[in-house]
């Protein structure tokens, strides 16, 4: 079924008991207990335990999958040479299911409410982050990233605004003030920086106010076909191309 599968990329499942082995980055075992092997057509190589969400030992697509077998076991490998040799060796003692299945699925997934779309969405009227405020470019690439939106205030200043989806922490302050500095040399003047999410934490807004950055608090709600951001009302629009 192994073999059949692999052949003509099918997805191929395995339970039962097994020992795991594992050799390449670094190196580790699994005694015996019961476990699922998934064999995705791509080369995955997926070995699950009874919990948890993510795989106890993997490969990723492009391994190669080969099958053997004696009297009283069944080994299944999974082995690649790029970027290092990786080898994962599952015995299974005992077989309780195993099949295999033709799947096509090409769908790339649609994620509602991402940072990109959020963007987007606060372009439409940058007046809830501030009265005044002129978008002028989405997205702007620097030397490190690119600032999700660039603006300016009424006083003339550029505004580089970074907008996450979840809590800003540290990283997300220190992207910040990354372009902000980098847009200081580039184009002299004076720049604020503006943080905008749903929450950030206590270490972050600590490090924002050190900086001289700002933060901006913003809800929204997760629909279909697209996010709604709360409190955003205003339709303009300046930037055709955005």
């Amino acid at each position: 079924m192994v073999r059949d599968a692999t052949a003509n990329a099918r997805l191929a499942l395995i339970l039962g008991a097994c020992k795991v082995k594992y050799e390449g980055r670094a190196a580790s075992k699994l005694s015996e207990g019961e476990r699922l092997v998934i064999i995705k057509p791509d080369g995955t190589f997926l070995v699950h335990q009874s919990s948890k969400m993510a795989a106890i030992n993997y490969q990723g697509p492009g391994a190669a999958v080969t099958a053997s077998h004696g009297k009283n076991f069944l080994r299944v490998e999974a082995s690649r040479s790029k970027p290092v040799r990786e080898r994962i060796e599952v015995d299974f003692s005992r077989v309780d299911y195993a099949a295999s299945f033709a799947m096509k699925d090409d769908k790339k997934i649609h994620l509602f409410g991402s940072e990109r779309e959020l963007s987007g969405l606060l372009l439409q009227d940058l007046s809830l982050i501030e009265p005044g405020l002129t978008p002028l470019k989405r997205e702007s690439v620097l030397s490190k990233g690119a600032v999700d939106i660039l603006a300016r205030d009424a006083a003339g200043s550029l505004v580089a605004i970074e907008v996450k989806r979840r809590d800003a922490g540290l990283a997300a302050v220190t992207q910040l003030n990354r372009y902000v500095k980098e847009l200081r040399k580039r184009k002299g003047g004076a720049v604020r920086g503006v943080l905008c999410s749903p929450h950030i934490t206590a270490n972050a807004l600590a490090m924002l106010e050190q900086e001289g950055l700002e933060y901006c608090k913003f809800e929204y709600e997760i629909g279909n076909p697209s996010a709604k951001i709360k409190g955003l009302e205003k339709k303009q629009r300046i930037l055709g191309e955005y």
